[in-house]
């Protein structure tokens, strides 16, 4: 081969090397860790609906999964660790219990971000997030209020952990703000998904005599129950209103997809700081499903102005005066429930009956 056919090749080789296209970074790869299943139409539903709408947002960037039914526990911390394993660089976990799974699994992957829901743990690459759920318990409390012929309440709640009975609490304070004579009944049925259980819970507490039911758990099936039983119930975490239209009267939902889409968008910036996300109704992270049409105006319109206090921050649930069960003073007038008391209530406030299992 001669001098020039050898400069013919190299310049041919330099042409095509700045002619050939250059390719796009990998997708971020994003996990989801689930505690029900995708349909269960209230928490693990709206997380997924959370993270559909990133992967819309966020087309071609990200490529993203998940694990449905992940039980809180050992198995937790076995699926998180795969799922660091496999490489993805950013990890949702969205139950409570997974709290401590995740944290353990964070330190042995200190190049992954892990982000937990409703935790109070961080570390340098694990955040915690949740919405302020509570916000728009109190909004349900206040339409239950109104609604209610017996004053009797009830909820249907899962575990006894500081997210589930600060969402009672704030359920009663509202009913309470248009109806001092409001008694409120609990029953602890030990799972966050057990259509079944959930169901008979909300079946008893009719026949305790509560009309208006309320729940901190992930099915429809007490708003089914509340319909079939003539009474009045609520959507919690998604709008459940196709499953017992003429008993839903309306829902506090979770709102994922800014949060998440966000989120990923920092990672792939290198910008993502580990700390604590807690959006309400005023970020738009809670947001209230329409009013059924048999909810009064008069009270259709202090829901209303009740809501826009929350969103516009001139009001909080926890606002003194406030006592618990015993009478005993929790929050004097003019203060708020300080933000560490309120990830650690483990009280009932007065009107709740029952006490919290331990």
């Amino acid at each position: 081969m001669n001098r020039r056919t050898l400069f013919a090749l190299a310049a041919l080789a330099a042409t095509l090397a700045v002619a050939a296209p250059t390719h796009a970074a990998d997708p971020l790869k994003v996990a989801f860790v689930y505690i029900g299943p995708v349909g269960d139409a209230g928490w693990t539903y709206a997380h997924e609906q959370g993270r559909l709408a990133m992967e819309k947002a966020l087309a071609g960037k990200v490529k993203s999964t998940y694990v449905e039914n992940v039980p809180e526990g050992a198995d937790s911390e076995r699926v998180i660790r795969k799922l660091a394993a496999d490489g993805n660089k950013l990890i949702f976990t969205t139950s409570f219990g997974y709290m401590n799974a995740t944290e353990k699994v964070a330190r042995a992957f200190p190049n992954v971000v892990f982000q937990h829901a409703t935790g109070f743990k961080t570390g340098k690459n694990m955040g915690v997030y949740e919405t302020r759920m509570y916000e728009g318990a109190y909004l349900l409390g206040v339409v239950a209020g109104k609604m209610t012929k017996s004053n009797t309440l009830g909820m249907v709640a899962s575990f006894p952990v500081p997210e589930v009975i600060r969402n009672i609490n704030a359920f009663t304070l509202g009913a309470q703000s248009v109806n001092p004579a409001i008694k409120m009944k609990v029953l602890w049925v030990n799972s966050w998904y057990d259509p079944a259980k959930e169901r008979q819970a909300a079946e008893t507490l009719i026949a305790q005599g509560a009309d208006v039911l309320t729940q901190n758990t992930d099915s429809p099936a007490t708003l089914q129950a509340a319909q079939e039983k003539g009474k009045y119930a609520f959507g919690w975490d998604s709008d459940m209103q196709r499953f017992a239209p003429k008993a839903h009267l309306t829902a506090s939902t979770n709102q994922w997809g800014d949060f998440y889409t966000k989120t990923a968008q920092a990672v792939m910036a290198g910008t993502w700081k580990t700390g604590e996300t807690r959006g309400g109704l005023q970020e738009g992270m809670v947001k209230m499903s329409p009013l059924n049409p048999v909810v009064p105006a008069d009270a259709a319109k202090v829901f209303e102005e009740k809501k826009t206090a929350l969103a516009s921050g001139k009001m909080r649930p926890f606002q003194g005066p406030l006592k618990d069960q015993s009478g005993a003073v929790k929050v004097p007038a003019g203060s708020e429930l300080p933000l560490k008391d309120l990830l650690s209530m483990n009280w009932y406030v007065q009107g709740v009956e029952g006490k919290i299992p331990k």
